[in-house]
């Protein structure tokens, strides 16, 4: 047969495409580009955003009126949280919530059934990085959210699990792993308690020629112990953390249902720039949540512009039905919009000053494939470099010669 998979959304449901594509594989099958051709299209969707659903959904409508009779599996938060929308764009589609996602190649396909954890993958497809979904869930009691309604299965890799992924990976080439899960902070080994500060002090023991990145981790996870860990990696960690801060105003955050001030968060920014005096600490930020005065959004912003960030993640607010958010009278959709874009212009004056800091510097690069066939990169600070020439290594010590709009050009050393 020939399957097609699409992935909406975050590096968990990433990493996940990437598990089901090699299992369906191992069974017999061909993966193919087009779902015009597809005998079956597993679609693996996203819900963070009103956005994201309307893609899944335009994605959606147009399998079952091209392809009458492809089979479909809608799967993933979209599917999970939004069943009737999936069945009015597809009405023959199949539904597998999150809590099933892993025996879609066993129960569609023919595979073996996943064990352990259920998540493994010995490449990336189309990727430089390899992200490693080390744990799964949230049981948060943020009020816009609706990821613990998709995801309220709370669990987490065995760390030999995920150290032998992980040596497997490095051995395929890949000179970056990402560890991912939707709450990393609450990563425990179910066999041993262990914690994200044990795993990585497993991951430097065990060496290897590679460097790890944390995806999005939330402030009051990042421990001492975690920052200590890290900085035991050397060079094999990289310096850059993605914080969600979500507002700059004590009083959003507290009616957002975040479990920390300004206060507070500006204390771990600190312990991390005590520890990697150039680390690049980036943010996501919500414009125009609906108990966001323009008063708290002024003071989010000076907080914002003079916290330290590398750069932002900016999402206009969107209801999410569901969520204690959603009940609330929204803000005028201009003044949403005109605070996002405050922000967006924020978040360039951010990455150009901070990639202009870089020049003359040496950096560490994990290097990829840019559209144009040309070399790039990223630094450990996740900055993209354009480089002159090709290393032909996965990863290169490289002289930054300039920066331009948040963006860097170096020549390996």
């Amino acid at each position: 047969m020939k399957i097609y998979l699409k992935t909406f959304g975050c590096r968990v449901n990433q990493a996940e495409t990437q598990s089901l594509r090699e299992r369906i594989s191992a069974a017999g099958h061909e993966i193919c580009r087009r779902f015009e051709e597809a005998d079956a299209a597993v679609i693996n969707g996203c819900a963070v955003t009103a956005g994201a659903d309307k893609d899944c959904a335009r994605l959606l409508r147009l399998i079952a009126r091209r392809n009458p009779g492809c089979r479909i599996i809608a799967t993933g938060c979209y599917a999970s949280v939004s069943p009737q929308s999936v069945l009015e764009n597809a009405p023959r589609a199949e539904i597998i919530p999150n809590h099933r996602k892993q025996d879609i190649p066993s129960e569609f396909f023919g595979a073996e059934k996943a064990p352990g954890f259920g998540w493994r993958a010995s490449s990336h497809h189309g990727r430089s990085r390899a992200f490693v979904k080390i744990q799964d869930g949230c049981s948060g009691g943020c009020k816009y959210c609706i990821v613990p309604l998709a995801r309220p299965h709370v669990s987490s890799k065995p760390v030999e699990e995920a150290l032998s992924e992980i040596a497997a990976l490095a051995e395929n080439g890949y000179g970056e792993i990402v560890l991912s899960g939707i709450n990393i902070g609450c990563y425990r080994c179910p066999h041993t308690g262990a914690r994200l500060e044990n795993l990585l002090g497993g991951i430097w023991r065990a060496g290897g020629d590679f460097r790890v990145r944390l995806s999005s981790i939330e402030p009051r996870d990042v421990s001492d112990g975690l920052v200590a860990a890290a900085l035991a990696g050397g060079d094999r960690f990289c310096g850059h953390f993605h914080i969600p801060l979500q507002s700059g105003a004590d009083t959003a955050l507290r009616a957002m249902g975040r479990n920390y001030d300004c206060a507070f968060y500006l204390s771990v920014l600190e312990k991390i720039k005590k520890a990697w005096p150039a680390a690049g600490i980036y943010s996501d930020v919500i414009a125009g949540y609906p108990q966001e005065s323009a008063a708290d959004f002024s003071a989010g912003h000076e907080f914002i512009s003079e916290a330290g960030f590398a750069g932002l993640h900016v999402f206009r607010y969107s209801p999410r039905p569901g969520t204690a958010a959603a009940a609330l009278k929204p803000l005028d959709p201009r003044t949403t919009f005109a605070r996002a874009e405050k922000l967006r212009a924020l978040d360039k004056q951010l990455r150009r000053a901070f990639a202009a800091a870089l020049v003359g510097s040496t950096q560490l690069v994990t290097v990829e494939t840019c559209k144009n066939g040309a070399a790039c990169g990223i630094t450990g600070s996740f900055v993209n470099v354009a480089l002159d020439g090709n290393p032909g290594s996965p990863l290169a010590r490289v002289k930054i010669l300039s920066a331009s709009e948040g963006r860097c050009r170096g020549v390996v050393i």
